[in-house]
């Protein structure tokens, strides 16, 4: 990364008063309150959500290794039970550590990417705020608001790109030591109304690992699935459409085709719906919160060649982690 002021090469006709939309003083995020307030405030929810999500991927883990366990693959079948135990019989959830554990840490390491990214370029930011759920795997994910402008191309690709590289780089190894350890049960026998996708990276990593076994009778560890639920969501963060993470490194390379290649995205979503329903929720988000991007400072500097090289890079993590197909429901 650069240590630059942001400005860089500017228009000569253009001053830099008329690049600052905004007066020094005024809040971005409509508050009143004093930085150390906010900042306090922000800190007590994000550990509240913190803790809370603590314990609905415990609760979630607790089915995914009694599933494991019993060498069955894991079902939407009672998935509820376990939030249950929180109340009545705390002391099973901590069958859940090892796929809260780590998908925690890759959702944290993801949004902690994006925290450091800001924090160098100066962009005022949140801190990672976590969104727990009674759902199967205990979350929605995770999310940091970032509450100022951002400078340039350079500062945007790098806030965009951290978050999705620090995740994968977190999520590829547990992946790898799960399958290495993970059981092989014959698909018939571990049957389920469930059938989760195999991204790429997963299908590169058994052939490597476990040759001979086909990816449908390997039993997942439920570390790997942790790991699973984080490649998943990095594929989705890195959709190159609207505000996503994607879509921030599209904007900064190519801001003028932002637009139309995030509506793109939305409308081969669309179709899509045909292997997994949720496609549809992804594209009516983009078309609901329209294409637009937030203006930059500064977009007249392009990006520098390394960072194309790492546009490269994010198409090749986007590729490994992205399924068709995640989650599909088989009839009984």
């Amino acid at each position: 990364m650069s240590s630059d002021n942001g400005y860089g090469r500017i228009p000569s006709q253009i001053s830099r008063s008329e690049m600052l939309p905004l007066p020094p003083r005024v809040s971005l995020g409509g508050s009143s309150q004093p930085p150390v307030a906010r900042g306090r405030r922000s800190l007590a929810i994000a550990v509240a959500l913190f803790m809370l999500t603590l314990l609905s991927t415990l609760a979630a883990g607790v089915q995914f290794a009694a599933d494991y366990a019993n060498g069955q693959a894991p079902s939407f079948d009672d998935f509820l039970s376990p939030y249950l135990a929180i109340f009545t019989e705390p002391r099973v959830l901590l069958a859940g550590i090892p796929f809260s554990f780590t998908l925690i840490s890759i959702l944290l390491a993801h949004e902690l990417g994006h925290y450091f990214a800001c924090r160098y370029y100066s962009i005022s930011a949140s801190y990672p705020y976590f969104l727990p759920a009674p759902t199967l795997f205990g979350t929605l994910g995770a999310f940091i608001r970032i509450r100022s402008p951002i400078i340039n191309r350079k500062a945007l690709f790098d806030v965009g790109l951290a978050g999705p590289v620090v995740g994968f780089l977190l999520a590829m190894p547990a992946l790898a030591i799960a399958i290495a350890y993970s059981k092989v049960v014959p698909a018939a026998q571990a049957g389920s109304p469930v059938i989760f996708g195999d991204p790429l990276l997963a299908r590169l990593l058994i052939t490597w690992l476990r040759p001979g076994v086909l990816p449908r009778d390997l039993l997942l560890h439920p570390v790997g699935r942790a790991a699973w639920v984080g490649l998943f969501a990095t594929a989705l963060n890195l959709l190159p459409a609207g505000q996503f993470d994607g879509g921030h490194i599209l904007y900064s390379v190519a801001s003028e085709r932002h637009r139309l290649i995030s509506f793109g995205v939305a409308l081969l979503l669309l179709p899509m719906a045909k292997w997994w329903s949720g496609w549809l929720v992804w594209a009516a988000l983009i078309l609901l919160l329209g294409f637009r991007h937030p203006p930059l400072l500064n977009r007249w500097e392009p990006l520098d060649s390394k960072r194309l090289v790492w546009a490269v890079i994010a198409i090749v993590i986007f590729v490994l982690c992205f399924m068709p197909a995640p989650i599909t429901l088989i009839e009984k």
